[in-house]
């Protein structure tokens, strides 16, 4: 199985299987002598483990990161960085009744018929539990960039049809934490999570938009042609499980406008140079022109539910597949720090790639 790894200078690899005895991953690429906060880690990785609200799964796993090499003294060494997570709360035989039935929307299909084999026990590498190996590299890239004044900040614009119809701007994004939902918009967020608890208790699920801002992204960040910062953030957005859609700045709604309206006119700010708007979401031809990057990433209803659904086996019979086990009636708020683990690996990605970070 190919593409288990990402990046071209800080790279992540990861390992491990929803349901075998641990998760992990190893980091190359890190510079040495770089001042890394384990417990700063362990806060990111407690934003996106399960069971920490009534919103999400109820599957009670610790978390806990276990570095195995790369740190010394509280710094980088330059060598890899090795990491585990223990699985401690498996319930594998929930996933007795699935061992050859293909679950809608799943990846059962299409594991099977590329590897003639499959690990039914919660979706074996398919299973989102993966992006907790990501949230650990994305937790060391965010600290590394915060150096260089970098800050990334994601939080929930929509549940269903409940979106954030105001500027973001007219927010506190500090305080996004203060309800389980990360919304910043308080009264917005507990019409979010009543909507959640309510399909929840249908055995149903909901999809939602996760946005990004990227402050003080330096300019020149991205290569014009095949690994422009915005595809790069794509391919990033969408590695994530149940992503389905990604747009830059205006994204889809730049249809709507004239080009005279759209244009991100040129000024000066002191002896800066500055743009009057920003729908090109700070990234002009592939590259950072220093303007906050704005991106949106849509995330799918969980194709797990506990509905009754119509599928077939794998000698084709017709099934009626009831699912049990725990898990999440909405995955965006939980997804919320793998979205800025994914968008801080692809950011200092490219800065050491453009060699101007000073450590």
């Amino acid at each position: 199985m190919a593409g288990n790894t990402f990046g071209t200078i800080f790279k992540l690899t990861t390992f491990g299987e929803s349901h075998g005895p641990a998760i992990g991953g190893v980091i190359d690429g890190c510079p040495a002598n770089v001042e890394i906060n384990i417990a700063d880690v362990q806060v990111q990785l407690d934003r996106r483990k399960p069971g920490q609200s009534k919103i999400t799964t109820q599957r009670k796993e610790e978390d806990t990161v276990e570095f195995l090499s790369g740190i010394f003294e509280g710094k980088s060494t330059g060598a890899p960085i090795g990491f585990i997570i223990r699985n401690k709360d498996q319930r594998s035989k929930d996933y007795s009744n699935i061992k050859d039935v293909y679950r809608p929307s799943h990846a059962d299909y299409v594991y099977e018929q590329k590897y003639g084999i499959r690990d039914y026990r919660g979706g074996g590498r398919s299973s989102a539990r993966e992006t907790a190996c990501r949230v650990v590299a994305g937790a060391i890239a965010q600290q590394i960039l915060a150096k260089e004044g970098v800050r990334i900040q994601s939080y929930v614009s929509q549940i269903a049809h409940l979106e954030l119809t105001d500027d973001y701007r007219d927010f506190d994004l500090e305080r996004i934490e203060d309800n389980i939902v990360r919304c910043p918009s308080e009264e917005l967020a507990q019409d979010m999570i009543a909507l959640i608890d309510e399909v929840r208790k249908e055995g149903d699920s909901l999809g939602g938009i996760i946005s990004c801002k990227i402050t003080n992204p330096i300019v020149g960040l991205g290569e014009p042609v095949f690994d422009k910062l915005h595809a790069d953030l794509g391919k990033a957005m969408l590695s994530i499980n149940a992503v389905k859609g990604f747009e830059v700045g205006s994204g889809f709604g730049s249809v709507y406008l004239k080009g005279s309206e759209h244009n991100d006119s040129f000024e000066m700010d002191g002896e800066e140079i500055t743009t009057s708007s920003n729908y090109s979401g700070g990234i002009q031809g592939g590259i950072s022109n220093g303007e906050n990057i704005e991106f949106s990433v849509a995330f799918k209803p969980v194709a797990t539910i506990i509905k009754k659904q119509k599928t077939v086996d794998k000698n084709g019979n017709a099934v009626e597949l009831e699912v049990k086990g725990r898990h999440d009636p909405c995955v965006v708020p939980r997804a919320v720090p793998i979205v800025d683990a994914m968008a801080a690996l692809v950011m200092l990605d490219h800065l050491l790639r453009l060699k101007t970070v000073k450590l």
